[in-house]
C-alpha cells in the first residue's frame, strides 16, 4: 500500500466503495486521514464497516468539514450529469478528486532520492497490452516493478515508492477526469478513437481527458504519442508548442517521413524498407529507431518482431514499440528491451490463443469492446471466422465494412445481433445467440474449409447484455472451445 500524506487529522469523504474506494479508504487511513465512507450499495457498506471505516450518509453530511471528496471513476463528474456528490462537494467548495490522484500526491511527497520513475498510459485502444508489456520488459531486464491502475491492481494498493524502482499504470480517461497533479516521467497515449462519449459529453471532452495525462508535464518527461489517428498529431502540435519533449509512435508513416521531433516508429518491412525485401517475408513488423533522424545503424532493424509469438499484428507491434521507447526512456538497454519483448506471454482476453482442434486455432480478444479494436483483430489474420456482438456502442460495424472481405463467415451474438447482420449483407453470418452456439458452429465450418484456420471472437460490442464484463465472456468463449476437447494453449 502507498499511504497518502497531506490529509493529515482532516475528514475525506470518500463516494463509491468497490476497488479503487476501498483502496483509496486505506491508504488515505494509512496517511493519517479520517475517511468517510458512503456508497449507493448495501454490499460496500458492508465491506467498509467489516474493515472498521466511518460510515456516514453523504447525503445528509456536513459537507465542509470534508478537506475532499474521493470520487469513484464509476461515478459521472460531469456527464450526462454529475453525480449528486459531486453537487455537494462543489456548493461547499471541496476538491473533487480521484485515487490516480491521490497517488500523485504521494509521490511528490517521497525524497527525490527515493523517488522512483512513473511510467503512464492511456488511449482507447492497447493500453492494458502496452501496460503490460512495458511492465515484463522491465522486469525482465531486472527493475523492481509495480504494475496497476485501471488494469489488475488498484494505484494505491500498490508497494510504497521506497520499495519500487518503477510504477507502470494504466489510467483511464474517468481516472484522468479526477486529477490536477499527476506529472509521469513517462506519459503515453497510444491511440483515440470515439469510446465513452456519454462520459465526457461529446468527443471534444473526452480527447480533453486524456490530454490531462500531459497537463503536469515537465521538460524532463518524455511524451509517447501514437500518431495513426488525427487526434494523436492534434496532442503532438498542443505539446510541441509547449516545447516538451515528444517523440510520435506510428505504424503508417515511412521512416524517411518520420515527423522532424523523432519517435519510434513501426513500419510494415517491406513497404517501409524495400532494399531488405529479400531477406523478409511481407507482412512481418519491426521497430526502427528514428529519434535522431535518421534510421539506426543506417536502417537495420532494432527489432524484428516475428519471434514474438504473443504480438501478432500491427496494433501489437505499435504496442511494442511504445513499450521499447518507454523501457530506453527510463534506462533499459536496447538489449534487454529487445529481449524483454520476444519473451512477453500476452495478456488474458487480448488476441489470445486459447485452444487448438486440429489445425483449427481459436483466438480471445475479448477485449475488443468497440469496433476500432476489432478492426485490428480482424487484421491480424488474413481470413477468419469471427464471433461478434453483445451491446454496440455508437456506428456498430460500419466502419469495418472494408475488412468484411477478410471474415471467412459471421457468428453474432447478443442484442447486437441482427442489427450486424444487417451491416454484413450478403456476406456469410448466422445469427447465433449465444456464445456456445456461435463457437460451435465456427469451429465446425472452420474445420470443414480445411487447412489453418483461425476462429476469432472479437466482439466489437460492450458484453453488458449477456455477461457482467469481457473477462467473463472471454471465459465463456474459452470454456466452449474446451468443451469441444480443443487443446488448452498456455501462450499465444
Amino acid at each position: 500500500m502507498t499511504p497518502v500524506p497531506g490529509f493529515e487529522g482532516r475528514r475525506v469523504a470518500v463516494f463509491g466503495l468497490g476497488r479503487s474506494g476501498i483502496t483509496a479508504a486505506r491508504a488515505l487511513k494509512a496517511g493519517g486521514a479520517e475517511p468517510v465512507l458512503w456508497d449507493d450499495g448495501v454490499s460496500g457498506r458492508m465491506q467498509a464497516e467489516a474493515e472498521g471505516f466511518a460510515l456516514e450518509d453523504l447525503t445528509v453530511a456536513d459537507w465542509s468539514g470534508f478537506a475532499a471528496l474521493v470520487l469513484s471513476p464509476g461515478a459521472p463528474l460531469t456527464h450526462p450529469k454529475p453525480h449528486w456528490t459531486v453537487d455537494r462537494a462543489r456548493a461547499a467548495d471541496v476538491p473533487v478528486i480521484g485515487d490516480i490522484e491521490l497517488f500523485a500526491r504521494a509521490i511528490a511527497a517521497t525524497p527525490a532520492s527515493l523517488r522512483p520513475k512513473v511510467i503512464a498510459i492511456t488511449g482507447t485502444n492497447g493500453k492494458s497490452t502496452t501496460t503490460a508489456l512495458i511492465g515484463w520488459v522491465l522486469k525482465q531486464a531486472g527493475m523492481k516493478i509495480a504494475v496497476g491502475g485501471n488494469i489488475g491492481i488498484g494505484v494505491l494498493a500498490l508497494p510504497p515508492p521506497a520499495e519500487v524502482e518503477a510504477y507502470v499504470i494504466e489510467v483511464s480517461s474517468y481516472q484522468l477526469d479526477l486529477t490536477t497533479s499527476f506529472a509521469p516521467d513517462v506519459a503515453i497515449l497510444t491511440n483515440i478513437s470515439p469510446d465513452h462519449l456519454d462520459r465526457h459529453g461529446g468527443m471534444e471532452g473526452y480527447v480533453a481527458a486524456k490530454a490531462r495525462l500531459f497537463q503536469q508535464m515537465t521538460p524532463e518527461a518524455v511524451a509517447l504519442i501514437g500518431v495513426d489517428d488525427d487526434w494523436g498529431w492534434k496532442t503532438v502540435n498542443a505539446l510541441n508548442d509547449r516545447r516538451l519533449r515528444v517523440s510520435t509512435i506510428t505504424t503508417r508513416t515511412p521512416p524517411e517521413f518520420i515527423d522532424p521531433t523523432g519517435g519510434v516508429p513501426v513500419a510494415d518491412l517491406v513497404a517501409r524498407l524495400p532494399d531488405h525485401v529479400a531477406a523478409f517475408d511481407a507482412g512481418r513488423f519491426i521497430i526502427v529507431d528514428a529519434t535522431h533522424g535518421k534510421l539506426v545503424a543506417d536502417g537495420v532493424a532494432i527489432a524484428d518482431l516475428a519471434p514474438a509469438r504473443s504480438l501478432p499484428g500491427r496494433h501489437n507491434a505499435q504496442n511494442a514499440a511504445f513499450a521499447y521507447a518507454a523501457a530506453r526512456a527510463v534506462g533499459v538497454s536496447h538489449g534487454a528491451a529487445v529481449e524483454g519483448l520476444m519473451t512477453f506471454p500476452g495478456l488474458a482476453h487480448r488476441m489470445e490463443t486459447v485452444g487448438h482442434l486440429g489445425a483449427v486455432r481459436f483466438v480471445n480478444d475479448s477485449k475488443a469492446t468497440n469496433a476500432d479494436a476489432a478492426r485490428q483483430a480482424l487484421m491480424s489474420y488474413p481470413t477468419s471466422f469471427w464471433i461478434a456482438g453483445g451491446r454496440a456502442k455508437d456506428g456498430g460495424i460500419e466502419d469495418l465494412r472494408d475488412l468484411f472481405p477478410r471474415v471467412a463467415k459471421a457468428y453474432f451474438i447478443g442484442e447486437a445481433a441482427a442489427d450486424f447482420a444487417a451491416t454484413l449483407g450478403d456476406r456469410p453470418h448466422v445469427i447465433a445467440k449465444d456464445m456456445a452456439t456461435a463457437v460451435t458452429l465456427a469451429a465446425e465450418d472452420a474445420a470443414k474449409a480445411g487447412g489453418d484456420q483461425i476462429v476469432l471472437l472479437s466482439p466489437a460490442c460492450a458484453s453488458f447484455d449477456q455477461f457482467p464484463d469481457f473477462e467473463a465472456r472471454g471465459e465463456a468463449f474459452r470454456a466452449a472451445v474446451l468443451n469441444l476437447g480443443a487443446t488448452p494453449s498456455v501462450h499465444g
